[in-house]
């Protein structure tokens, strides 16, 4: 390499790799890109573009982690510490509301005496807020480890302005977790309630319940760590079986620690659960209790060699992707590593035809002389069980109908033995060796020119979120992840709790123990303002328009809008920028290209007359390579050529621009400008004939010159007053002029119309024959 730099200071890469196949020769392609790259916001930026807002809490309050997104009154309701609030949607520091619900002090008093924090521990943190008909709302605290609930009216419409909490208040056992660190996780389905929580003072009786309703509260069995053990609750979902509402199944992720042989050493496993909307509970066992509660393995782990895999345990968030067919969602799920020495997140994509696959395969059992875990081999009891008792299967009329090996088989196999695996078999997006880690998911499905995608927001333990679109590469089932964006959203680095996405709105709401913030899901303008960076950005919320990067809508009739989600390739989509530029010789020229994407790197080549090869631009003391462009200090005749301005990010190499340089000598000056002093005077030209070239740099930095417009229209007033009696310092001031109009031609409206002496400016849109005539010329002084 370094025998073929020092024959040229411009290699030809086309060359080089033909060498490269005679005389083995390393050939290595410039400018390697670094696909991972993505836009870095910080929170002023965010601010300053108008892109965010903050409530930044009160002073008496923190933990905003409970959210319920109320589309319809286009209000979102937080629960806090000792504070419920109510935000507006459209923006959450206008008309928001806020109701107090502090623990009474007797409670706090007995907080404090069981040895708990005071100011920690012994306040009512707010962890149920559920929608119970069209004007209640069902809210419940910790209360100072003693949990209370109690009805929350909303009024019917958005017009009513109703936010009052009841005066009766119940007890929250079972529904509430005492502990506000405990996980816990509720969903208010047809006036019951169903929780995953904790259900005493030391945190050792994790149940799942359901309450409220008609009928009896029922429950996980007790004390039996085949059904929970020590589980930590994530999220709670309803699922459609069937058309048949009777065969609705409730699905709870959680994860916990694993059964006894089920792992080496005492490890996390992240679960799934399903038990039967209608479940009333057995007849002569598991009476209260659930009969079709199973659980299986959800697996999140990067494939390793021999076999060994990287597993990501830590369950952290769950989001269901609705889809045309109500029964079968895209199940999005969050991981972390357990480990303390190794740090990584994943996301993976799960689909229900493989949850349900698993929940009718074996049962885990446990037999053999080392009584390990094994599937089940024996005669599994009809009907079977977690079957939903309906006509749809079996025919049963309740779960008090089932027979009792039906009962007594559900009590002592709730595990399958057979883990869910994700789409494709591993995570869609893994980052380690960060310094963050995945706490919150939501996702939001854009249509684009190309298709349909999934937008992931990712909320972060610094209290950033990350922009990431998947992508197909082969199929569905081979996905590719692009980060867009990266934004720092609250003043301090601190976990994200919750998150909310409003597609009416178009807004994300993330919340934390500083507060919550509002975000726009599509910022188009951080792409640039050229038609390669926007295609290149692939965000599916944003198109070339013909003039900028602005939101793309599926629905708008126009045919200039640019957007290539799967391929990111701006080849086909848009079209590279000619402009031709004059320089004179010696002077200095500057050749404007400056895309603001942080992806591309911008490299030059020039193609000279009558050659048909690109030969990458000699950087040296001469020729500067800055962000805005290429500064050439001093032309030379061998600068005259075509300058192309290329990116290359993704594999691709986009041309920007092609710049038709042509250098004017200095001795044809005079035939420009013909009898005009200054104009072409050569080398050995006075100093004093030079004085012009001062007097035009001074009417450049003129301050009361706003614009190319007045500038210009100010030179030809002037030229105007000095018709008469011309001397030769005047000429030179004629010459100046000359410069100025000429300069103007970089502007968008201004030319120059030269008739031997007679010197004027003239709006080149409107003068189309003009404008054949317009170039640009640079002096240096």
């Amino acid at each position: 390499i370094t025998r073929l730099n020092s024959l040229s200071c411009v290699p030809d890469w086309d060359m080089l790799c033909s060498l490269r196949m005679s005389h083995s020769f390393l050939c290595i392609v410039p400018y390697m890109v670094n696909t991972n790259s993505f836009f870095s916001t910080s929170l002023p930026e965010m601010l300053e573009s108008s892109n965010l807002v903050t409530f930044n809490g009160l002073a008496n309050s923190s933990s905003y982690d409970a959210f319920l997104l109320d589309e319809e009154r286009g209000r979102l309701l937080v629960g806090a510490e000792d504070h419920i609030f109510s935000f507006d949607l459209v923006n959450i520091n206008r008309d928001n509301k806020q109701i107090a619900w502090p623990a009474t002090p007797s409670k706090r008093d007995e907080c404090k005496w069981a040895g708990k924090d005071l100011g920690k521990e012994c306040n009512n943190f707010i962890r149920v807020l559920q929608p119970y008909n069209q004007t209640h709302l069902y809210i419940c605290g910790t209360g100072a480890f003693h949990p209370i609930c109690a009805f929350l009216e909303m009024g019917k419409r958005a017009e009513d302005n109703i936010f009052r909490l009841a005066s009766h208040f119940e007890n929250g056992r079972g529904k509430s977790p005492y502990d506000p660190k405990m996980l816990s996780a509720s969903l208010l389905i047809d006036g019951e309630l169903y929780s995953g929580t904790s259900a005493d003072f030391m945190g050792r009786d994790f149940a799942i319940f359901r309450t409220l309703g008609d009928h009896h509260p029922i429950r996980t069995e007790q004390h039996d760590s085949r059904w929970l053990n020590d589980p930590r609750f994530v999220g709670v979902n309803l699922i459609p079986e069937s058309d048949n509402p009777e065969d609705d199944k409730i699905f709870l992720f959680f994860k916990e620690n694993a059964m006894d042989g089920e792992h080496t050493g005492k490890a996390t496993i992240a679960r799934i659960g399903q038990l039967c909307k209608n479940d009333m509970g057995g007849h002569r066992s598991l009476v209260n209790k659930w009969t079709t509660f199973l659980k299986a393995r959800l697996m999140c782990s990067v494939p390793g060699v021999n076999g060994i895999d990287t597993h990501f345990d830590e369950l952290q968030d769950v989001f269901l992707m609705s889809s045309k067919d109500p029964k079968n969602p895209v199940i999005y799920a969050v991981f972390t590593t357990s480990s303390n020495i190794f740090k990584g997140s994943a996301v993976c994509m799960y689909n229900m035809a493989d949850i349900r696959r698993v929940f009718l395969g074996p049962y885990a059992h446990r037999d053999g002389p080392n009584y390990q875990w094994v599937p089940f081999q024996g005669r599994v009891p009809y009907p079977r069980p977690g079957t939903c008792p309906s006509k749809t299967f079996g025919g049963f009329d309740s779960t008090k109908d089932l027979p009792d090996d039906v009962i007594t088989f559900a009590r002592g196999h709730p595990a399958m033995y057979n883990p869910v695996h994700p789409i494709g078999g591993r995570p869609i997006m893994v980052r380690t060796d960060v310094d963050y880690q995945f706490t919150q998911l939501v996702v939001d499905r854009v249509e684009a020119e190309d298709g349909q995608y999934d937008v992931m927001f990712i909320g972060t333990d610094m209290g950033t979120v990350l922009k990431v679109v998947t992508i197909p590469r082969e199929s569905w089932h081979d996905l590719e992840e692009v980060v867009l964006e990266e934004m720092t959203v609250f003043r301090e680095p601190t976990p994200i709790t919750a998150m909310e996405l409003s597609t009416k709105q178009q807004q994300l709401y993330l919340g934390s123990a500083l507060g919550v913030s509002q975000m726009s899901l599509h910022r188009c303008e951080v792409y640039g303002k050229a038609c390669a960076e926007c295609c290149l950005a692939r965000d599916p919320y944003c198109a070339w328009d013909g003039t900028e990067c602005s939101r793309y809508f599926p629905t708008a009739k126009r045919r200039t809008r640019r957007q290539d989600i799967r391929n990111g390739d701006p080849l086909s989509q848009c079209s590279v920028e000619d402009r031709s530029v004059y320089g004179v010789e010696n002077s200095s020229m500057f050749l404007e290209c400056s895309p603001k994407s942080q992806r591309a790197l911008i490299y030059w080549q020039l193609q000279k007359p009558n050659d048909d090869r690109k030969h990458e631009v000699c950087l040296d003391d001469r020729v500067l390579r800055t962000d805005q462009g290429l500064l050439i200090r001093s032309l030379t005749q061998s600068d005259t050529g075509i300058y192309h301005c290329q990116a290359v990010e993704h594999g691709f190499i986009q041309p920007l621009m092609r710049l038709n340089l042509q250098v004017i000598p200095t001795q044809k000056l005079g035939d420009i400008l013909p009898g005009l002093p200054g104009a072409g005077g050569g080398v050995g030209q006075s100093a004093k004939h030079r004085l012009w070239y001062r007097d035009f740099l001074s009417l450049l930095d003129h301050p009361d010159l706003n614009s190319v417009e007045e500038f210009c229209d100010r030179v030809w007033k002037k030229e105007r007053k000095q018709k008469r009696g011309k001397t030769p310092r005047e000429k030179g001031r004629v010459a100046a002029h000359l410069v100025v109009c000429a300069a103007c031609t970089s502007g968008p409206s201004c030319c120059l119309k030269t008739n031997r002496s007679i010197i004027t400016c003239k709006n080149c849109k409107s003068h189309a024959r003009v404008q054949r005539k317009c170039f640009i010329v640079t002096f240096s002084t």
